[in-house]
């Protein structure tokens, strides 16, 4: 074997073709997932920022929700911006190193969410199964000790990733058939023994969000288990209600996450245009509809965003262009 065999090759660019087989109807798919996109970054600042300066709102849950509202933030925003230069401006390429950045940032987002999912479950667990002890169990002291153990697991858990791309030697082709990067995308390219990538990138994450998964059904069934207990109609309608927009937003993000990355994986009859439309999808939709399902099911922040509302017209009918 020659030493040129062993040497691992980056190319300079890869060149990503957005969604092929659709090419001819770019420009009609980049109007929905733009307005989309404006709508998830808007919304979820909007929620961040009443978050921040509604003093009512200062309590782990919401912490936890402005933690969920960034990552949707970085999710979206890693990969959509990129996915409409590619249908409006045709700049297909981009640089190695910012493709294996972008696959870092997406698969991160994507295991932090989950991360975050089951802090909120956690937190609803303690209120509904033991307010008397919220107080005590969930200390400002905790929730930050919550969240740093959120980041740090994400980043353990992806980190590997960057190595296992940039192991890899390049020989083949620099085309990739997507409209962002992702892992066992781009590792498909190299002209080596990729396994390695493959059951690190779709086992480990996956263990680790199914493990989530059934922590958060564990959670709620305990919940479940108390509210039907509760002596009083109208608790059990609060307590179901305090819960239904997180219960939403769970579903919103582990079924279509789930369904992507299963018929990524197996889905081998699926067109590739379906592939690729559904990971585009996945990570703009729940973004989107996070905030607008806590906004529309949770009673604080609906007063909270009527009172800002309230406080606008106030102060626009007494300022002096009113």
């Amino acid at each position: 074997m020659t030493h040129t065999n062993l040497t691992i090759f980056h190319p300079a660019v890869f060149v990503l073709l957005g969604i092929p087989g659709l090419e001819a109807y770019h420009i009609w798919l980049s109007i929905p997932l733009c307005l989309m996109y404006i709508t998830a970054v808007l919304g979820n600042s909007f929620l961040m920022v009443i978050i921040i300066t509604e003093r009512s709102l200062h309590e782990p849950m919401y912490f936890f929700l402005s933690m969920l509202a960034v990552t949707d933030i970085l999710l979206s925003t890693t990969t959509v911006p990129k996915a409409l230069a590619i249908f409006w401006l045709h700049a297909h390429d981009i640089v190695f190193d910012a493709c294996v950045t972008q696959v870092f940032f997406v698969h991160v987002m994507f295991v932090a969410e989950s991360a975050i999912l089951l802090a909120m479950a956690f937190d609803r667990f303690v209120a509904i199964c033991a307010p008397l002890r919220y107080t005590a169990v969930l200390t400002w002291p905790v929730v930050r000790r919550i969240a740093l153990a959120i980041v740090t697991r994400s980043f353990c858990i992806i980190f590997p990733v960057i190595f296992l791309l940039k192991r890899l030697p390049f020989c083949r082709t620099n085309i990739v058939p997507h409209s962002y990067c992702e892992h066992i995308g781009v590792a498909r390219l190299a002209c080596a023994d990729i396994t390695v990538n493959i059951w690190y990138g779709f086992s480990v994450p996956i263990v680790m969000v199914i493990l989530d998964v059934i922590l958060i059904a564990v959670s709620y069934s305990l919940i479940l288990q108390t509210v039907f207990h509760l002596p009083s109609q109208d608790a059990r309608h609060k307590a179901l209600s305090t819960c239904g927009s997180h219960f939403c937003v769970i579903l919103m993000f582990y079924v279509p996450s789930f369904f992507t990355l299963l018929t990524h994986r197996f889905g081998h009859n699926i067109p590739r245009h379906v592939h690729i439309l559904l990971a585009n999808l996945y990570v703009v939709v729940p973004p989107m509809l996070n905030p607008i399902v806590y906004g529309v099911k949770t009673r604080q922040i609906r007063k909270s965003v009527a009172h800002w509302f309230f406080e606008i017209k106030v102060w626009c009918c007494a300022s002096p262009l009113g």
